[in-house]
């Protein structure tokens, strides 16, 4: 085991670098299952990672990895990838689950375990393939194939048989089921629809933001700005996917204005234009502490600090990235003007404006924030998802928190500022939020 020694100070002040990261083009799924398996997209995001490190696979303490949606072969998902990406069997793996915050959950596992001292080089990241959701049986049907099992006897069988109604084939899809909060039966989107209502926030300014995270998407493409993070897949279906592809040229305000609502039929605001697209992807970071890093003379990207996490009103989820960076603010005891840049999950734009305004808000923060009697401030918009976020890029929910922390790495070193903020809501009512900071 890599485990560092207990000389370097208080284990909150230890330091967990950032060696490297890599991820999968995300992809759209066009109507039908992707042909890549959720572990497929972790071995081909991890494999390249590992081969271009000084140290083998093997050499590794542990392997998390956050997951929403694993296959019924892929129980325990991290450790089959660790598995296939050869880091041996003494190399415990596990999975971690926080819904959207899943890859971001996966991080603060192991920077705490890291800081600890229990760890000195720990492989994290999130995955999904949200296409290969796969579709369940209705309980009625299950409960009459347990009884045709049970029946006995030509006669009886008819009868059985008769009673098998076909509304009972229609199947269950279990996508719908778990973007849908059981304890206040509302859809994610409804709550963010919620949110629309509560902040008055327009379709207009809600297109308006989606069209700038596409046109954002598109200059970092066409300036190959993902090159560093984005692992090419290499499909059998035709050609090298080398670009996310959630990516729409085109888009305009028009286009967008002529969209139907998805979520509150006939006279909601949220359409499929301004929400984050249903996606499969992959992120790992390779974690280190301070003696790996050493022995190993790694050159990180940066280093991350444990997340804070928040929780409120599950009918309000989309607001958890302001509740949780508030508490990472004041456990940082840093001022938002000291941020320089921000990436807040695009799960729906009416979130992300939302929380923004929550944020600048006094009447907001001084009700809602704990220990706070002033407004955290604002948020630049030039500053806050400058790549594009999940409206463009997509949302393959167990991967995003890895992705955004990942990518917040990189865009520190090449605008050459000090610190950033990663945050997300969080389905069932919380917030994540962490902070990176530049060597």
């Amino acid at each position: 085991m890599n485990r560092p020694t207990h000389t370097q100070g208080h284990p909150s002040q230890r330091p967990v670098y950032v060696v490297d990261g890599s991820r999968t083009p995300f992809l759209t799924t066009r109507g039908r299952a992707n042909p890549f398996s959720a572990t497929d997209l972790a071995v081909a995001a991890g494999r390249p990672l590992l081969l271009r490190q000084p140290f083998e696979a093997d050499a590794l303490d542990e392997v998390i990895l956050g997951c929403v949606i694993p296959a019924p072969d892929e129980v325990n998902i991290a450790r089959v990838a660790s598995l296939r990406l050869g880091c041996g069997p003494k190399t415990p793996a596990w999975t971690v689950q926080r819904n959207c915050a899943s890859g971001m959950q996966a991080l603060d596992t192991a920077v705490r375990n890291i800081q600890g001292g229990h760890a000195g080089l720990i492989l994290a990241g999130g995955v999904d393939a949200m296409s290969r959701a796969p579709l369940q049986w209705r309980p009625e049907l299950v409960e009459w194939m347990v009884n045709w099992r049970l029946t006995h006897g030509f006669f009886a069988k008819m009868r059985a048989l008769s009673k098998l109604s076909p509304r009972y084939l229609r199947p269950v899809i279990t996508l719908l089921k778990g973007l849908t909060d059981p304890t206040v039966g509302l859809s994610m989107g409804q709550t963010a629809e919620e949110l629309a209502h509560r902040f008055d926030i327009s379709r207009q300014a809600m297109d308006s933001f989606a069209l700038e995270s596409q046109n954002r998407l598109k200059q970092a493409q066409e300036e190959g700005l993902f090159e560093e993070e984005i692992t090419p897949l290499f499909s059998p279906l035709g050609p090298v996917i080398s670009q996310d592809q959630g990516l729409h040229p085109n888009s305009q305000m028009a286009k967008l204005a002529k969209l139907k609502p998805v979520f509150d039929r006939p006279t909601g605001l949220l359409t499929a234009g301004n929400s984050a697209q249903i996606t499969d992807g992959a992120c790992w970071l390779l974690l280190a502490s301070q003696q790996m890093v050493e022995q190993w003379n790694l050159k990180p990207l940066g280093r991350i600090s444990p997340a804070s996490w928040a929780g409120l009103d599950p009918s309000q989820m989309g607001l958890g990235p302001a509740h949780a960076i508030s508490e990472l603010l004041l456990k940082e005891n840093l001022p938002l003007e000291e941020v320089a840049y921000w990436e807040i999950n695009e799960a729906f734009a009416a979130q992300v404006i939302a929380c923004t305004e929550a944020m600048a808000s006094p009447d907001y923060c001084q009700q809602a924030l704990t220990g706070r009697t002033e407004p955290l401030g604002t948020i630049p918009r030039e500053r806050l998802n400058v790549d594009g976020g999940a409206i463009s890029l997509g949302h393959p929910v167990g991967a995003s928190g890895a992705r955004i922390v990942l990518h917040l790495l990189h865009t520190l070193r090449r605008k050459q500022a000090k610190r950033g903020v990663a945050a997300l809501c969080i389905g069932g009512g919380q917030g994540g939020a962490m902070l990176a900071e530049a060597l």
